[in-house]
């Protein structure tokens, strides 16, 4: 008999994001929205929406059974969210670590994660990069490795980079870009698949230059298109990610969809992120400016007529339920979509599981989803009783599958401890540490960083 889930809990621990004092908050429900609320001694009230509308927060929850890390990092006694290593607080192993490989880029976007720019502090070399990849590697042993930044491409020696992650274990290594180098150099995008990149996640945020003129400061429509092109002609997955803001491109996320359908099986996937208050960003969000995963959900069901449905989606089997959505379509010929079974979805179907398991089926399902497809693809085939005219099928279906999936990530207003907890992506640091990527990258209302600038 499946255990009950546990009702959503009234309180949890969460930030003030003035000065980042760890507080008790409350979650707040009006009619069908729910806001997290906090009192700071010094900086007073601060109320943050956090969902809106169906599915309800109530009914999107998943079992789990916590899992701990195996060498847990001592910290220096201040308790989560400061001693991050991962502390013996944390309840999820690592699906992912990511390592910045520069602070520098090639474009300065009003809304940045990193806060990067195009004249920083030197580059780590190569030697230094050595290390933090084997200490990664140590603690979470062979999990997907994401190389990002600032923008990895501005530097020269990245296919070294990417040869020395493969050698050191990590048995797939994934790209975050803004793709203008891979736009714009024809041999680059078979350079980094010969070094042994696994699949590209795309900087893409809508179908419309006016989109990216107002999120990256200039027309990059062409750019991108270019790339997907250029990996298309490599061999290489594309996920694209578009960052979802109010008012600038979340009426066009039917548009990303129909332009993934049509660039499979190059494109591989669609990964929303509703914008998140960190690193730069012009002002201090209002409830206004932010966009909810339920928002990104029913956005999709009306923009694609139905295709997409949010009783298609489904809560994370990895990170915390309320991080995250997932579902798997099959591109039809006409370019529509046709949800797939949910044991085809990111973690499996809805069973009871521990995150560890979560964690190890979504590696799994993302290796398999988001690399680029051959005819040769490694994949459970029909029986032979099927025929060779079933195979045939199959394998052109195994290269029309389109993964639908969005990600939410906490800023200093909408920091919840018990989701930070669940975290599974996590950041090497270049002290060894692995670090939750919300954690790392926090930044109170005036910029004040403590895991990524150490203030």
């Amino acid at each position: 008999m499946q255990p009950l889930i546990p009702p959503l809990p009234a309180t949890t621990r969460a930030l003030c994001p003035e000065c980042l004092r760890v507080l008790t908050a409350e979650f707040i429900r009006r009619e069908d929205c729910v806001y997290l609320e906090k009192r700071c001694p010094e900086h007073g009230l601060s109320r943050t929406v956090i969902w809106r509308g169906t599915p309800l927060l109530d009914d999107w929850r998943r079992n789990k059974t916590a899992t701990t890390p195996a060498a847990p990092y001592p910290g220096r006694g201040q308790g989560c969210p400061w001693d991050c290593g991962l502390c013996a607080e944390h309840r999820q192993r690592s699906c992912t670590v990511l390592v910045e490989v520069t602070d520098r880029c090639n474009l300065h976007c009003p809304v940045c994660f990193a806060d990067s720019g195009v004249t920083t502090d030197s580059d780590p070399d190569l030697a230094a990069l050595e290390v933090r990849l084997g200490q990664a590697f140590a603690r979470s042993g062979p999990v997907p490795l994401q190389l990002s930044g600032g923008e990895p491409t501005m530097r020269d020696d990245l296919p070294k980079v990417i040869a020395m992650a493969r050698r050191i274990g990590f048995p797939h290594v994934q790209l975050n870009t803004n793709g203008l180098r891979l736009a714009r150099e024809p041999e680059y995008a078979a350079m980094l698949g010969e070094a042994g990149i696994s699949w590209v996640f795309l900087q893409f945020d809508g179908t419309d230059d006016a989109i990216y003129t107002r999120l990256r400061g200039r027309p990059l429509l062409a750019d991108k298109l270019a790339t997907i092109r250029a990996c298309g002609q490599a061999g290489l997955g594309v996920v694209l990610v578009p960052t979802v803001v109010p008012g600038v491109n979340n009426h066009d996320l039917g548009g990303l969809i129909r332009l993934a359908a049509d660039s499979t099986p190059t494109v591989r996937g669609v990964h929303f992120q509703p914008v998140s208050y960190f690193g730069r960003y012009p002002d201090s969000p209002e409830d206004g400016q932010r966009i909810t995963l339920p928002e990104i959900m029913r956005g999709l069901e009306i923009q694609t007529g139905g295709q997409i449905r949010t009783d298609h989606l489904r809560p994370p089997g990895c990170e915390h339920e309320r991080c995250s959505f997932h579902g798997n379509y099959l591109v039809q010929s006409d370019k529509t979509l046709d949800p797939l079974g949910l044991s085809r979805s990111c973690c499996g179907p809805d069973e009871p599981s521990s995150p560890g398991h979560g964690a190890q089926a979504a590696v799994d399902v993302v290796a398999r989803q988001w690399s680029a497809p051959s005819p040769l693809q490694s994949v459970t085939a029909p029986s032979a009783q099927e025929g060779t005219g079933s195979l045939d099928v199959f394998l052109q279906q195994a290269r029309r599958t389109l993964a639908v999936t969005g990600m939410a990530f906490q800023d200093a207003w909408t920091l919840d401890l018990q989701r930070l907890k669940g975290c599974c992506i996590h950041v090497a640091a270049p002290d060894g540490r692995l670090v939750p990527f919300c954690a790392w990258n926090l930044t109170s209302r005036d910029g004040h960083s403590p895991h990524r600038k150490g203030v």
